[in-house]
């Protein structure tokens, strides 16, 4: 299904307190952005018990329960997690994952708050979430009677959000720095190809990791862990800002004229790192429009420039990623800075030899 208007975890409480508690809602979103821990937080505020029904582990009878003979008449009886007395959070995980059949077995459930003669308990609330088949996570068509069961919630992955969350859950201060520098590198889209990929879950993941191996962790250790858990980029990018933290090297410094970009082939990933830093920095201060370059904006574009000449000495291909488009094909710097760098490199060029 694809998303008209999506909504960061923040608005999530706001609009379940208003969709769930009169009709069935679900979630949709991608691999690792945390629809199941925000459902759980949602029944946990309204004092509901979570139970959780993972729809790829399930059959036909794990909802509908089994036949048994009751005055010579056969009677389903629903399995004791779904049979409760109490009001409670009915939580159907990866829902669009489940068999066709079993997602016919949730059809009363969702419409009507019934599997055969047992009710839900007034007060209870059903909530769906799944991935997209755009996700290229296991997604199965859902039937239109089952979506227009449904209302529908479009999650998207949020780094204000999560930095906010991550202060309060003992996220290392590495992943919460570097993150805070490059908020585009929480969640990357899943690749086709069987590979790690960025996701707020994977940052977790990582973080989990570097408590455990401390302080001690050396450079190599380092790389296995972030490639094992991130997108490989984001990780030559993580491990280039670990490197950063570690050493002398920064961009403020570089920027400055205190420091020159590193050199050694050794640095390589650092060298990555500092160009995509130095990449986001003339992003973010240059101006679109020549017009609005303040003095100091203007000696910046100078002094970018003549950098940009520095770092295509050790590696053409570096200095390329700072000067390239989107991964949208859409140029990320001001045109009018891409044409003086395009006419003054000859100029920078030679009067440094």
């Amino acid at each position: 299904m694809q998303a008209a208007v999506s909504v960061t975890p923040a608005r999530i409480p706001e609009l379940l307190l208003g969709l769930a508690t009169v009709r069935p809602v679900f979630i949709w979103g991608a691999p690792g952005i945390g629809k199941s821990s925000l459902v759980r937080k949602f029944a946990d505020s309204l004092g509901l018990e979570c139970v959780s029904l993972l729809g790829t582990q399930l059959a036909p009878e794990d909802l509908i329960g089994v036949p048994q003979i009751r005055d010579g008449r056969s009677v389903f009886c629903p399995p004791e997690s779904i049979a409760r007395d109490e009001p409670y959070c009915l939580f159907l995980d990866e829902l669009n994952a489940a068999t066709p059949d079993v997602q016919k077995a949730f059809y009363s459930l969702i419409l009507d708050r019934r599997i055969g003669n047992y009710e839900l308990p007034e007060g209870s609330i059903v909530i769906g979430a799944g991935n997209r088949a755009t996700d290229n996570a296991l997604a199965r068509p859902i039937s239109s009677a089952l979506v227009n069961r449904l209302a529908h919630v479009h999650l998207s992955a949020s780094a204000t959000d999560w930095l906010g969350w991550a202060a309060d859950h003992g996220i290392h201060p590495w992943i919460t720095d570097y993150l805070t520098d490059r908020p585009d590198h929480l969640w990357s889209k899943p690749p086709k190809t069987e590979e790690p990929f960025s996701t707020p879950r994977s940052w977790h993941m990582l973080s989990d990791a570097l408590h455990s191996f401390g302080p001690t962790l050396d450079e190599e250790t380092l790389k296995v862990v972030a490639h094992g858990t991130l997108t490989p980029g984001h990780a030559v990018a993580f491990c280039g800002y670990v490197k950063v933290v570690r050493s002398r090297f920064g961009l403020d410094a570089i920027l400055k004229g205190d420091a020159r970009w590193p050199r050694r082939p050794e640095e390589r990933d650092l060298l990555y790192y500092l160009a995509e830093s130095f990449r986001g920095r003339l992003a973010k201060e240059l101006p679109a429009s020549k017009e609005h370059a303040s003095p100091s904006v203007r000696q910046t574009a100078y002094r970018a420039k003549s950098l940009l000449v520095q770092l295509a000495e050790i590696s053409v291909e570096v200095a390329q990623t700072v000067i390239a488009d989107d991964t949208d094909g859409n140029p990320l710097l001001p045109a009018w800075f891409l044409v003086e760098a395009a006419r003054d490199m000859p100029r920078l060029v030679e009067a440094r030899r």
